[in-house]
């Protein structure tokens, strides 16, 4: 396991989460949660989206099977959707319209784990990443960056409250467009990948 290739999934995975507008999002809907409910909230959703993705990574290759979808195809329509997700941050969603956490409501799993962090564009790369796998030996590296990259955002979430008062919404909105622009790059890349794939196959 090369802890470069380690390292190179971690970031491609972590800019696919989304991490500021997914912060941006958990600040909005736990606003007025004390701050240890909101980090009990921040463990949930942190668990939640890495089973998510793991269940995901794991079980792509059985589900192209089962449809009968090919490869190829899949990269097309996961980097469309993909750049759909990047285009929405750089031009910008609010969450100022989202409603508050009610007292007794748990939203770790829907709608913070799915579809905000772990959105279609996300699941769909994350299929392709699993389905590509050659061996035991990259899926075992994939699943290391993977993990290291869900628990990035979980120390994100967990410290929010922190971050908020050293970024302000404004600077969390910039990084979330920061993010989208490195969003739709990737996007561009699964897409012409899958296209190369289908042209010259």
């Amino acid at each position: 396991m090369s802890p470069n290739a380690v390292i190179g999934v971690f970031v491609k995975i972590f800019l696919l989460l989304t991490p500021f507008f997914v912060l941006s999002v958990f600040v909005s809907l736990s606003d007025g949660m004390e701050r240890a409910a909101r980090r009990r909230l921040a463990l949930r959703t942190t668990f939640a989206i890495w089973v998510v993705c793991v269940v995901v990574y794991f079980f792509g290759d059985p589900i192209f099977k089962y449809l009968g979808i090919t490869l190829e195809a899949f990269q097309v329509g996961a980097g469309l959707l993909l750049m759909l997700s990047g285009i929405e941050l750089v031009r910008g969603v609010s969450t100022s319209g989202m409603r508050r956490v009610e007292a007794s409501g748990d939203i770790a799993v829907v709608p913070l784990a799915i579809p905000y962090t772990a959105g279609p564009g996300t699941v769909g790369t994350l299929l392709v990443m699993g389905a590509s796998a050659e061996n035991i030996s990259v899926q075992m590296t994939e699943a290391a960056g993977i993990t290291t990259a869900v628990l990035m955002i979980g120390v994100l979430l967990y410290f929010c409250d922190r971050i908020e008062r050293l970024l302000g919404r404004k600077g969390l909105e910039i990084l979330s467009k920061l993010t989208g622009l490195f969003l739709s790059a990737l996007a561009a890349q699964v897409m012409l990948g899958g296209i190369k794939s289908i042209l010259f196959r």
